[in-house]
């Protein structure tokens, strides 16, 4: 048998080696997308969870700080003054005036939160209406709804809030009011977009066609479709309030004597912050802890939506 016959030759005059097949991955594109949606989904679950104990563990005891063994948040003992923490059974020590720092935290707490939590609902409100309407509507009540927000967005927030204050007094409505339309407009714009979305789509068009009013198509259908998202905006809105109000009382400018609110605490400990750290590390902690917490439990939430409404 020749070697035409054997085969063909390679270049050393034997037979020319077959070469292997190129086998496919076992990794497919499917497969690779859905461990990224596991990863996801674990993280929108780690945050919930992370977010959900932080808020919790500045929320729980603020709203059982008037059934907790502690002392009030107004007893004071010169003889104890300035305490360090964990010192004669003052949790987090005592100030300059010997009153129980765990205590004014809490209760000061209740103010800030309280705050905090009626400017949300009431910028939640402002915010859905008119982004709503501008949304929906359009035209003249767009334009209108558009021309205020990119009026209040220009103007520097703090500011606006001392004017206000300082014109209607530092009572908590007024704190609460001026917080409320600081934050009116995030609601709004979200809101508008998600609307301008949810009237081009079918069911609009059909509600139309079988003679729906246009304020019943609004409030019936396509504000049922925006509200969860919107919410989960109020939602993180909440840490911005409590800042606000922090910020405000630490200026002198937020709920007077004799509410203790976490400003207030902070403003009156500073001057010690050298021989005293307690004094502002801890209620500014305590802040921390709860911005961090309502921030990773509404991003948790959000990712969370997303990944439902993507299936």
């Amino acid at each position: 048998m020749t070697a035409t016959e054997a085969g063909p030759a390679d270049g050393f005059g034997g037979r020319e080696t077959p070469e292997p097949s190129a086998r496919p991955s076992a990794v497919t594109a499917k497969d690779l997308a859905r461990s990224a949606a596991v990863l996801r989904r674990k993280g929108a679950r780690l945050k919930t969870w992370v977010g959900s104990v932080c808020v919790a563990l500045v929320v729980v005891p603020v709203v059982l700080a008037g059934v907790l063994p502690i002392p009030g948040p107004d007893e004071q003992s010169l003889s104890l003054r300035r305490l360090p923490p964990l010192t004669g059974g003052h949790l987090f020590g005592t100030d300059q005036l010997g009153r129980d720092l765990l205590s004014r935290v809490l209760h000061g707490g209740q103010v800030s939160l309280t705050v905090g939590v009626l400017a949300i609902v009431v910028s939640g409100i402002i915010g859905l209406i008119a982004g709503a309407a501008a949304g929906f509507f359009g035209g003249w009540v767009d334009t209108i709804v558009s021309r205020l927000l990119e009026a209040q967005l220009s103007l520097p927030l703090l500011l606006m809030l001392l004017l206000i204050v300082a014109l209607f007094g530092p009572s908590i409505p007024v704190i609460t009011f001026v917080i409320a339309i600081a934050q009116w407009p995030e609601v709004a714009r979200l809101t508008r977009s998600l609307v301008l979305v949810e009237r081009e789509k079918p069911y609009v068009a059909a509600a139309r066609v079988l003679g729906l009013r246009r304020i019943t198509i609004l409030l019936r259908h396509v504000l049922p479709n925006v509200v969860k998202q919107a919410t989960l905006v109020i939602l993180l809105l909440l840490a911005q309030a409590v800042l606000l109000e922090s910020a405000l009382s630490y200026l002198g400018a937020g709920p007077q004597r004799p509410f203790a609110t976490w400003g207030r605490i902070i403003s009156d400990g500073q001057d010690y912050i050298t021989t005293s750290w307690w004094l502002v590390t801890l209620p500014g902690l305590v802040i921390v802890l709860l911005v961090v917490g309502v921030n990773l439990l509404g991003d948790g939430l959000r990712d969370r939506v997303r990944r439902r409404k993507g299936r």
